[in-house]
């Protein structure tokens, strides 16, 4: 798990610790010390600890003129034990949204696992974003964490497109990852 990444191809539109109104603005990044893990395995110093001790993030591209926020996401997702939607939202998210963030995109083809527990922090954020004329949408997850997010019933507030599974986000610019949700959203209201 060191060796994954957060993408960082689109630091030329954005840098979250450069931000005067990003959660993680000042953070200092090492390269070469490795002090977070999931569980027994290090991973990148990159990544940005929330308060989580399995799950991670990097805000990859905020755009406040959009309202829109892309945030890749690292390792076991866990509600049950550790009430990982609290921490996410109390730290990351209602910060962003203080600043009028309103659309999310959470990528998570690096969750390795998912543990669900209550929603009620997912029917808050939905409730709240909505409020503010914004969505949270879910992209490239994998399909067993798919398929737990859905058992628990977590689509009613958070979109999670198979259409856009495999999306190859990392070759466009983040203006046209914004474009191709509003596009799918659109078309899923239409229907």
């Amino acid at each position: 798990m060191h060796d994954i990444e957060p993408f960082y191809s689109w630091r030329d539109y954005y840098i979250a610790s450069e931000d005067k109104l990003s959660p993680f603005y000042r953070r200092k990044y090492s390269e070469f010390s490795f002090h977070n893990k999931v569980y027994n395995y290090y991973i990148h110093p990159q990544w940005d600890s929330f308060g989580s001790s399995t799950l991670y993030c990097k805000v990859i591209y905020v755009g406040y003129e959009k309202q829109i926020a892309v945030i890749e996401m690292l390792g076991e997702w866990n509600d049950t034990l550790h009430n990982d939607i609290m921490i996410f939202k109390e730290e990351v998210i209602d910060p962003l949204m203080q600043e009028g963030i309103s659309k999310f995109i959470l990528i998570g083809e690096n969750i390795m696992n998912f543990h669900a527990s209550d929603e009620s922090y997912y029917e808050l954020w939905q409730e709240e974003v909505s409020d503010m004329d914004g969505w949270i949408l879910c992209l490239n997850f994998h399909k067993h964490v798919v398929d737990e997010m859905r058992r628990y019933r977590l689509h009613h507030y958070m979109d999670i497109p198979l259409e856009l599974e495999e999306t190859e986000w990392r070759k466009i610019k983040p203006l046209y990852i914004h474009k191709i949700a509003e596009e799918w959203l659109q078309k899923r209201l239409d229907n």
